[in-house]
């Protein structure tokens, strides 16, 4: 029987591949510390107000004692990353490599690469003390629903969820009440998961008044 060459593109090989994303991604981040997630957008720059509230959000919570770790990309994502690094906080991005090619920010002074989105997403909530969702576009709303369904379903520990925009969310929050509630699809106290603020200080002082009622408990 020939031997395929190229037998590391077969699928079992592809567990390898897979576990070797996993335990890069677990021993680099394993002495982190408490972190919190921030998402949002790669195609809004600088200019945008967006681009301030995120830059702002990263620098308040460096400043609580938080890492702060982005999708590693530019626009909001390079943010977050700019406003922890200036901090004096743990700036980290997990990066994707896509057909095109996303180029990491330069504000992410700790990098990890994934090939794999559930790898890197399983990243994303196992070393969270809180997510931030700022506006975005699929992959931001991805990671929106996901990180709710895990609190909901309680396969995670409830943590804080915070939306940040809101008047880029309003659409989708109108929505999940006027549609999606009243058609008993969720139940209200899922509309209790998440929280809608504007404020960088506020959702900051928010999660640290949270994370340090969990270290007394």
């Amino acid at each position: 029987m020939p031997i395929d060459d190229d037998f590391t593109s077969q699928e079992p090989w592809r567990v390898f591949r897979i576990m070797s994303e996993f335990v890069e991604g677990l021993e680099t981040l394993s002495k982190l510390g408490p972190a919190v997630t921030v998402f949002g957008s790669a195609r809004m720059s600088s200019e945008s107000p967006y681009y301030t509230m995120a830059r702002q959000l990263g620098g308040e919570l460096a400043h609580r004692g938080f890492a702060v770790i982005t999708g590693a990309g530019p626009g909001l994502m390079e943010a977050a990353n700019r406003g922890a690094a200036e901090g004096g906080g743990a700036s980290v991005g997990l990066n994707i490599d896509l057909p095109e090619e996303q180029k990491p920010n330069a504000y992410a002074q700790m990098l990890i690469s994934f090939r794999y989105f559930f790898v890197r997403k399983f990243m994303f909530v196992k070393h969270s003390t809180a997510f931030v969702i700022l506006p975005g576009g699929f992959g931001t709303m991805d990671e929106l629903f996901e990180s709710l369904t895990l609190i909901q379903t309680l396969r995670v520990k409830p943590y804080p969820v915070f939306v940040m925009g809101s008047d880029y969310w309003k659409g989708l929050l109108d929505w999940l009440q006027g549609t999606m509630l009243s058609r008993e699809c969720i139940s209200p106290e899922n509309l209790d998961i998440f929280t809608l603020s504007d404020d960088p200080v506020e959702v900051a002082e928010s999660i640290k008044t949270w994370w340090d009622a969990q270290a007394g408990s």
